[in-house]
């Protein structure tokens, strides 16, 4: 998973034509660390999307923006839009995640 460190980059990648799929994590967010575990195997299986990582302390905007609230979650963007949003009360596992890109991506 690619990081984006700024917010300008974050507008720049989701911007584009393709779809694209941003976590949002914190580096003292245990569920995150507990999504990292698990969440390869699911990006192998959707290799042909984009896959970013921005800590939401370090470009808050982008989290604010984007309604973020709880970390981990996994946001869908083409075009500059958000196309969908992965909360991270239903990012727990990997099933949920899973299910999410089924219907999303």
């Amino acid at each position: 998973m690619e990081p984006i460190k700024k917010y300008e980059d974050f507008k720049a990648k989701t911007e584009g034509d393709d779809k694209i799929i941003v976590k949002f994590f914190a580096g003292w967010c245990p569920d995150c660390t507990a999504m990292n575990m698990f969440i390869d195997p699911i990006m192998e299986e959707y290799n042909h999307i984009d896959w970013y990582e921005l800590n939401r302390d370090d470009v808050p905007e982008a989290a604010e923006e984007n309604e973020v609230m709880g970390i981990p979650s996994l946001l869908i963007f083409q075009n500059g839009e958000k196309l969908a949003h992965l909360h991270s009360a239903n990012a727990k596992t990997p099933e949920s995640v899973t299910e999410f890109l089924k219907e999303n991506a």
